[in-house]
């Protein structure tokens, strides 16, 4: 058992752990980091959409964890498994001991395959699949491949999950196959939704209602899977009425997509830093620990009521480390994060509608004169090319880029 003690301890080496380890050492060239993560692959998770259509391969999406950390910083390959705040200390599963002066808590969100019943017994096989792990992504394209008529699934849990809008991408690259396959008129496409609506943002949720009526897709909200049948290709849902009763509902597929339900992981539900919701309790502007000072939180993880996606850890990452730095110098934190996320929402094979919001569901574009609403085919470059680049040689790598997203970009187009 050794006992370490390192000056900023980062647990979490997803986009934003080594964003903040890499960022934190270009604004500060001595300061000693230290980075718990037990996985040697790092995957561009944005990408597993369009793995999932067949447009995009999982070794694109793929690079070794060891080649993304900077050399100075001490990687830790192990797994935190308990904090201690009070003495400013993790300890690992190994049962060694870190002490920190810093903490920062990022270590994404825990998929809870086991909530729906015989899932993990099919997924993968029987025409289940899910592009929320790398282990499946690529027999979700198999599935489409494949498929020449019959009842086609997709089903979106309760919130929160990792990018809202992803059950629905792969179901609009899903159609778009279909209908250059000249197949469409074969599939009964369905969206089964646990929650009330196409999108949070109800902007945007309009707009989507068009591109669901285009391809013909029947969507069904307050519908939860619940149980799974690979072999008997059946699903049953929990279907909320409007008067609150539940009933269940079955339904057969030829292919189902499953998005599993997701929540902060294990082992930050039962620490001292989570709130009553089991997620790292920070300052939804700040990312500071609202009762912990020298610990902060950022990414899927974190209690903050914004979209989980990488755009919205770009955004965080600058904050969280001038706000460290501040710490250190005694200087006043900065309230700057705004709860920007981004979902690039994949229409069809070559159009992407980019959907930029902050809190409280406010619309803030990067780009002003253009319709967020509109699906282009400039953000389809984006998603297979520009936005992998962006994220592989600037954010990951610690450099800073900041495009400004502003409402005032909006208002010609949310006054209607």
């Amino acid at each position: 058992m050794s006992q370490q003690h390192h000056t900023l301890l980062i647990i979490g080496g997803g986009a934003a752990g080594v964003s903040i380890a890499n960022n934190m050492r270009r604004q500060n060239a001595t300061i000693n980091i230290a980075l718990v993560e037990p996985a040697e692959k790092h995957y561009y998770q944005p990408g597993f959409t369009i793995i999932g259509g067949g447009a995009y391969t999982l070794k694109q999406a793929t690079k070794n964890e060891k080649d993304l950390i900077h050399p100075s910083v001490t990687w830790i390959k192990d797994y935190a498994e308990s904090f201690q705040p009070d003495t400013n200390t993790v300890i690992l599963r190994s049962g060694d001991t870190l002490n920190y002066d810093y903490l920062v808590v990022c270590p994404g969100l825990q998929l809870d395959w086991d909530k729906i019943k015989g899932l993990k017994e099919t997924l993968g096989k029987n025409n289940v699949c899910s592009n929320y792990s790398a282990d499946y992504v690529e027999y979700t394209w198999e599935c489409i491949r494949n498929l020449q008529s019959g009842t086609a699934l997709f089903t979106q849990p309760p919130m929160p999950i990792k990018c809202a809008g992803a059950p629905q991408k792969i179901m609009y690259l899903a159609a778009d196959r279909f209908r250059q396959k000249g197949i469409l008129n074969k599939m009964t496409i369905e969206f089964l939704n646990a929650g009330p609506a196409m999108f949070g943002v109800p902007f945007f949720a309009k707009a989507l209602s068009l591109v669901v009526a285009d391809y013909g897709i029947n969507t069904l909200f307050n519908h939860n899977l619940v149980t799974i049948d690979g072999a008997a290709k059946t699903a049953t849902f929990e279907a909320t009425g409007g008067d609150g009763n539940k009933q269940l509902v079955i339904k057969n597929f030829d292919m189902i997509h499953v998005t599993p339900p997701q929540s902060a992981p294990d082992f930050i539900k039962t620490s001292p830093l989570a709130n009553a919701a089991g997620w790292v309790d920070v300052n939804e502007n700040t990312l500071q620990h609202n009762r912990y000072k020298n610990i902060f939180g950022l990414g899927d993880a974190t209690s903050t009521p914004n979209a989980k996606t990488a755009a919205a850890v770009r955004k965080q990452v600058p904050i969280v480390v001038d706000n460290i730095l501040h710490l250190i110098s005694n200087q006043p934190l900065d309230y700057k994060y705004d709860g920007y996320g981004s979902c690039p929402l994949t229409t069809s094979l070559n159009t992407v509608m980019l959907a930029e919001f902050s809190y409280g569901g406010k619309v803030t574009p990067s780009f002003p004169f253009l319709d967020p609403r509109k699906n282009r085919f400039i953000w389809w470059l984006g998603k297979t090319t520009g936005f992998p680049w962006l994220y592989w040689h600037i954010m990951i790598k610690g450099y800073r880029i900041d495009i400004p997203h502003l409402e005032s970009y909006a208002k010609n187009f949310t006054k209607e």
